[in-house]
């Protein structure tokens, strides 16, 4: 079965670029390419792609309302960002983004995050989350935490802080030396004890309790 991705950037080579790197994959097809945020929505409405690579800073409609408008659709959306968006990155990420990539990531990360979304394991670029831990400082003192904080289990808030931190799955199973099975069923726990959609949200919820420092 083969993965279908819509690419939205206003850059004609980054578009080039990303297709160049997905279309390596044989089980990847670059359905359509969009160069601003109004295309990008219009393409995956008609399309209904797995997964849209989504660029910020775009023109009509920049990264940020089309990610809010696919809100509800089920084509995943990872965003792809530059180092001085992060302030973007962040809104994006409440707005329903399922990833994270930094651009000069590396062909090798954004084709894992393109399967990490289709297998709803979505991929926090580590290095945005570093910078978003940075942009976001570490919160007040008289900031009151989240009452699920109190619902989570030891292991669970491990997990949480190792998704917030960026790891995979399969890194956070080999970081606390438990199977896979076991991660995805801590994840499925923590998603209902958060009410949080996904990975990312979980991240989110973290980031804003002071769980990661």
């Amino acid at each position: 079965m083969s993965v279908s991705v819509v690419i939205a950037d206003d850059q004609e080579m980054v578009r080039t670029g990303f297709r160049l790197i997905l279309e390596s994959q044989d089980d990847i097809r670059v359905i359509a390419e969009a160069s601003d945020g109004v295309e990008a929505v219009e393409a995956v409405r008609r399309l209904r792609p797995d997964v849209c690579l989504m660029d910020i800073r775009m023109p009509k409609l920049d990264g940020l309302e089309a990610t809010k408008l696919l809100r509800e659709d089920d084509t995943k959306i990872v965003v792809v960002t530059t180092f001085d968006l992060d302030e973007y990155v962040y809104g994006a990420l409440r707005a329903g983004a399922s990833g994270f990539v930094v651009k000069n990531s590396g062909p090798r990360l954004l084709i894992e995050a393109v399967y990490a979304a289709v297998k709803g394991d979505s991929l926090i670029s580590p290095s945005v989350t570093v910078r978003l831990l940075e942009h976001l400082g570490r919160p007040s003192r008289a900031r009151t935490r989240d009452a699920a904080v109190r619902r989570l289990t030891p292991q669970e808030l491990k997990v949480v802080t190792l998704v917030a931190r960026g790891r995979t799955n399969h890194e956070v199973a080999e970081d606390l030396t438990l199977s896979l099975s076991t991660i995805k069923s801590h994840l499925s726990r923590i998603q209902d004890k958060l009410t949080a959609r996904n990975r990312v949200e979980i991240a989110a919820w973290a980031w804003e309790n002071g769980i990661v420092d």
